[in-house]
């Protein structure tokens, strides 16, 4: 069962597979939703935060330095760092 903690992983999958490692979030979900529905599905209350619980894994991920701070890329883009 997928947890909270999965979603850090699947936004650098996605980001890994978008031009310059840089991406819309709403595209950034959609391709969260293709590869991992049946992840989120089977994932009890993560199928219903999962949306809200996918900003803060990007949060976690730039306080790690993975991901650029939101004020050094465009509104609604994540981008690898």
């Amino acid at each position: 069962m997928a947890t909270r903690y999965d979603l850090e992983s699947w936004i650098i999958e996605a980001l890994g597979g978008f031009p310059n490692q840089r991406g819309k979030i709403v595209d950034i979900c959609r391709h969260v939703w293709a590869i991992h529905e049946q992840d989120l599905r089977s994932s009890d209350d993560l199928f219903f935060t999962w949306q809200y619980d996918i900003r803060w894994a990007a949060n976690r991920l730039r306080d790690r330095k993975i991901m650029k701070p939101a004020e050094m890329s465009p509104k609604g883009v994540w981008e690898l760092a």
